[in-house]
């Protein structure tokens, strides 16, 4: 086959357009650090890439949830503390009110300040969260002391789960109303209570302690349950923060360049590319023209 100089031509502008997309694709993967630009480039990887940001996407989220759970875990434990922490101060009035040397105004007093700390716990039963009432099951726009019946507040008593990884819900919230709402409900302990301290029977206001320490051990058990939640957020928190990792690892070794191979690729490159434009100059015949000049 004969080899002519316009075949001599077209393969060395081919070869070096080549070299020139070659030294494209690497200066690109250079300044973007990714395998590819769009999915034509490597459409399997591309593929690939969607499902495990998919996964990283959802792994994120659960984290979020983890994070908004914590929140309100610590936020009712919290709440439940100062409550047991009022109730304790009730008892501790009612044990000095049991003595015989106090007078009705003593008592009175007594009553007064037992009259505010349950205002306090009504206080608590209302505690917010970024906005929501979190002893109000579903209706956490809705303040619980805003809706009395009988005189004392009414609690939701719906269970809020959250989901903290795929197929796992942790519940959240306690019941406002098996705690906040036993103790404030009318007739109940602490109104008994303020109803025996009007009286002059010291034997009936002792009574009362037991079903005060009654009321007192329903808030720690619950704020027992509120513990044992944190401490599964606390194991869901580590088993989802790995997953993220593995998920981020593993989405960056699917479309994130190994820059090193990347830069000596590039330097290889372009040492064969200026060599073919050297070789190629020398390659192409001069012209009849050139000879004419």
């Amino acid at each position: 086959m004969r080899v002519t100089q316009s075949m001599l031509s077209n393969n060395m502008i081919r070869n070096i357009s080549n070299s020139y997309e070659r030294l494209a694709k690497l200066q690109e993967q250079i300044l973007t650090q990714k395998k590819f630009s769009k999915p034509s480039d490597d459409p399997v990887a591309a593929m690939m890439g969607m499902n495990y940001r998919t996964s990283l996407n959802q792994v994120e989220q659960y984290s979020r949830n983890i994070s908004e759970a914590t929140n309100w875990v610590e936020s009712t434990d919290s709440a439940l503390g100062q409550a047991i922490s009022a109730l304790q101060r009730m008892r501790e009035l009612t044990v000095q009110a049991s003595n015989g040397t106090y007078e009705s105004d003593q008592r009175d007093s007594v009553n007064e300040e037992i009259k505010q700390l349950r205002q306090h716990l009504v206080d608590i039963g209302d505690t917010q969260l970024g906005g929501k009432y979190i002893f109000n099951g579903y209706d956490t726009n809705k303040r619980p002391s805003d809706t009395m019946v009988d005189g004392a507040p009414s609690y939701g008593t719906d269970e809020i789960q959250v989901e903290v990884f795929t197929g796992i819900k942790i519940p959240i919230n306690t019941s406002g109303q098996s705690t906040f709402g036993e103790a404030l409900k009318t007739g109940g302990t602490i109104d008994q209570l303020m109803a025996s301290l009007k009286s002059t029977d010291e034997a009936d206001i002792t009574n009362r302690l037991a079903e005060l320490d009654e009321t007192i051990n329903v808030f720690i058990k619950e704020q027992a349950k509120v513990g044992a939640k944190q401490n599964r957020i606390d194991l869901m928190t580590d088993r989802v923060g790995q997953q993220e990792v593995f998920a981020q690892k593993i989405l960056s070794s699917n479309e994130d360049v190994d820059m090193e191979k990347v830069i000596l690729d590039f330097t290889t490159q372009e040492s064969i590319h200026t060599a073919s434009l050297s070789v190629g100059a020398k390659v192409i015949q001069p012209s009849l023209l050139d000879f004419l000049r």
